[in-house]
């Protein structure tokens, strides 16, 4: 917020922030119901949706990641398609394709444009990585520019538009990984892992009765879009966004001040889009949290999620069993936090 009197814009910013951690709160109660735990992880999805941003869910199956977005769209009252990725899936299966039909009043043939499961609002792309690259292209590229193009036609995405793309960490055979120019694409790499024994316990008793639980919606479309703006528009101190280009840099190997760990364990770093989603997604959590400004800690709660797919540690940290989170903890630990 500016340092001399608030804007009107500001103003009303700070009393909708103070509504939506009710708002949060409701979300994750209504999950709840029919999600058993792993609270972080529906956070850090939201988090990333109110940033205009898309997540890679890295977990085995049977986790409830399909139950998960499924649960979020009816929420959030949006639109919600699921893909499963498959090695002979064509772009035009998830984009849409030219239909060639008779007008039956002028009896001309003409080509029409029958929209694929893209077009909707919440998408789960199931194992992303057991389809060829031509195909995760397609998608990736509606991903950047919400847009998808057929015959020399673009045509708009509706808003908003959030992928959710998941992955098995456990199975690789027949797989196509996706590039490190892709996986950039990604605001989030969320991973979700198996639930307590309370929670299973939990999980477990719910989901083997008679009585299934009805989720109503929370928040609508309009107001998404709303929310979605405010977010943008969170002021970030320059200690705060000096502290996250930090962080970001720590992770490029062979510069000036690189750690020597990062030169020993590390291929290559994270890019500058890092640090921008490090930000976006500290306001995200910030405003989530009740307050129009973003701190370090925002910064550091998200730096795994941010960091652990745009880092390429070498085979010296695989020989040594040494992973990218434990790298990207090294890393949080020894950026200091800039003064005010």
């Amino acid at each position: 917020m500016s340092e001399k009197n608030p804007s009107v814009q500001e103003i009303n910013d700070l009393k909708a922030v103070s509504e939506i951690g009710k708002t949060r709160e409701l979300i994750v109660k209504e999950i709840g119901k029919v999600f058993i735990g792993q609270d972080k992880v529906v956070e850090e999805i939201l988090f990333a949706m109110f940033a205009k941003g898309h997540v890679l869910l890295i977990g085995v199956p049977g986790l409830g990641k399909t139950l998960l977005v499924n649960s979020l769209a009816q929420l959030l009252d949006l639109k919600f398609r699921r893909i499963q990725f498959t090695p002979d899936l064509m772009p035009s299966d998830i984009t849409g394709t030219e239909i060639l039909e008779d007008d039956p009043s002028t009896r001309e043939r003409r080509f029409r444009f029958v929209e694929g499961p893209l077009f909707t609002n919440i998408l789960l792309s199931d194992e992303i990585n057991r389809t060829p690259p031509k195909t995760q292209a397609a998608l990736l590229q509606a991903m950047q520019e919400r847009a998808v193009t057929s015959a020399g036609k673009t045509y708009p995405l509706e808003a908003p538009f959030f992928v959710l793309a998941t992955q098995n960490p456990i199975e690789q055979e027949g797989t196509y990984p996706l590039p490190e120019a892709q996986l950039d694409r990604f605001m989030f790499n969320v991973r979700i892992d198996y639930p307590s024994h309370d929670e299973e316990v939990t999980m477990v008793k719910a989901t083997t009765g008679g009585f299934q639980q009805e989720l109503s919606p929370v928040i609508d479309r309009d107001r998404i879009l709303e929310l979605q703006d405010i977010v943008r528009r969170v002021p970030v101190s320059d200690h705060v966004a000096g502290y996250a280009v930090s962080i970001a840099e720590a992770t490029r190997p062979n510069r000036e001040k690189s750690f020597d760990f990062v030169n020993n364990f590390i291929t290559w770093g994270a890019g500058p889009r890092a640090s921008q989603y490090l930000i976006l997604g500290g306001k995200a959590r910030a405003v989530f949290r009740g307050r129009y400004y973003v701190s370090c800690d925002d910064v550091r709660a998200l730096a795994y999620s941010v960091l652990r797919h745009r880092i390429m540690v070498n085979f010296n940290a695989e020989a040594e069993g040494i992973t990218t989170d434990a790298l990207i903890k090294r890393i949080i630990d020894s950026v200091p936090e800039p003064a005010h």
